[in-house]
């Protein structure tokens, strides 16, 4: 397994699957505190794995930048990112492929998922997936969220799979982790760099063969969020129709993540 800048491999962690996690963020200088405290508390008490945490600050014009190199300094395995432009596509695509560990993941900065269901998504990759992905849609997922909300994504999801048939009940959740390996072959054929990107790497990977995991999560709405439903959708119906009529890019799936030394 690979070192990971930051934190020193234990005797009892010296065989896990290293991993990175991505938080993406634009003006989050309220959220981060609280985020990064909850999700590094929970990763020692809960992850056996290496690990180090990535803020990846897509040109917040808030104090984001310097709650982040605050947070740097009082937690450990905490690093920051800057990225000049906006987008989340672009953020995780940046964080991702700098990364030297075996996993690379991401989570939203508002924490929705319920962060229990994180080992889930490790242990899938160690047990030979490429990807693994929370699902909010799947009929064990304990989701709480407005109507409108709940209407949009299910009718999203289903054109994805009417479209493609890839067979995923939720391609949206902000809750994803690949190996590193995965994302190095992947990412270079992804052209969206904001919302889309999301989809547009699980239908890569569903149709070029990727072995992918969806875990039923637990998820509460953030009814603070930022984000243009509407703006988003139209994103996304045009990036739809780009695979559908441009071609899915071809991407050859690697050997499964090997805990061997």
């Amino acid at each position: 397994m690979s070192a990971i800048s930051g934190i020193k491999p234990t005797a009892s962690n010296s065989l896990n699957a290293t991993v990175d996690i991505t938080i993406p963020v634009y003006n989050e200088e309220d959220v981060l505190p609280r985020t990064i405290a909850s999700l590094t508390d929970f990763l020692a008490a809960n992850l056996p794995n290496p690990w180090k945490v990535t803020i990846a600050d897509n040109a917040s014009t808030d104090g984001t930048q310097e709650v982040s190199k605050a947070l740097c300094e009082n937690h450990a395995g905490v690093n920051y990112l800057h990225i000049p432009q906006k987008g989340r596509g672009k953020a995780l695509k940046l964080a991702w492929l700098d990364s030297n560990a075996d996993i690379v993941s991401y989570m939203d900065a508002d924490l929705s998922t319920d962060l229990s269901h994180f080992p889930q998504l490790i242990q899938a990759l160690e047990t030979g997936n490429h990807i693994a992905v929370g699902s909010r849609l799947s009929k064990e997922s304990r989701v709480s969220r407005g109507l409108k909300r709940e209407f949009i994504s299910r009718s999203y999801n289903r054109l994805i799979n009417i479209m493609f048939r890839t067979g995923l009940p939720d391609a949206q959740c902000g809750f994803k982790a690949m190996t590193k390996t995965t994302a190095d072959i992947i990412i270079p054929h992804i052209k969206n760099d904001n919302w889309f990107f999301d989809t547009e790497l699980l239908v890569i990977g569903a149709k070029r063969g990727f072995k992918i995991a969806s875990i039923p999560v637990k998820w509460d709405d953030d009814p603070t969020s930022t984000v243009n439903v509407i703006n988003t959708a139209k994103e996304d119906i045009k990036g739809l129709l780009r695979l559908r009529f441009g071609g899915v890019p071809h991407a050859q799936p690697p050997e499964p993540l090997s805990l061997d030394l």
